[in-house]
Parts: C-alpha cells; sequence; structure tokens
C-alpha cells in the first residue's frame, strides 16, 4: 500500500482555486476502491502505487480540462516494504506516541 500526497493547483486563476480543487477531488470520488482524506493543503490517497499515478494524471488534466492554462501539481509519495503502512495508522502511531509524552 503507497500513501501519495497530491496538490493540484492551476497558476493565474485568481485567489480562489477551489472550484478547480472540487473538479480535481471529483476524480478521486469516482475511483473505487480508493480511500483519501481532503486537507487544506492537498488530498492524501491510499492505494497501488501505479494506480495512484494515474490518478495523479487524471486530476492534473482535469484542472487544465477546467479552463486553467498553467497548472503546478505537487506529489509526495510514501511507501513502506517492511510492514503494512495507511493513513490511519501513521496518524495512530503519533498520537500513541503524543499520549506517552503527556
Amino acid at each position: 500500500m503507497v500513501i501519495m500526497e497530491i496538490s493540484v493547483v492551476p497558476l493565474g486563476a485568481g485567489a480562489s482555486v477551489s472550484r478547480y480543487v472540487a473538479g480535481a477531488l471529483q476524480i478521486v470520488r469516482r475511483e473505487s476502491g480508493v480511500n483519501y482524506e481532503l486537507t487544506a493543503m492537498g488530498t492524501i490517497i491510499e492505494g497501488e502505487l501505479e494506480q495512484l499515478l494515474a490518478l495523479a494524471r487524471k486530476m492534473h488534466q482535469s484542472v487544465f480540462d477546467a479552463g486553467a492554462v498553467r497548472v503546478v501539481t505537487q506529489i509526495k509519495i510514501d511507501e513502506r516494504r517492511d510492514k503494512p503502512s495507511t493513513m490511519k495508522s501513521k496518524v495512530a502511531s503519533v498520537r500513541h506516541k503524543l499520549a506517552r509524552l503527556a
């Protein structure tokens, strides 16, 4: 399982880009079996690497399809091969350590 964070932003579209983000997120919502979490700065998605890279390409293209003439897409990929890792397990691990520090 791979965890990917993606941020797709049109340049020159003005101060509000939420309609472009919503369009890209609609692509994610249509992909069955893909867990995702929308955050204030991007979207976190988990799945198989090839599936997520294909999804990133569709999200990037969706912003052009919505009328943008320039798009910047940032992607972070976390692939762990020594043990399973999910969005929930990563957050739970940090929360567990925080509780021990309190």
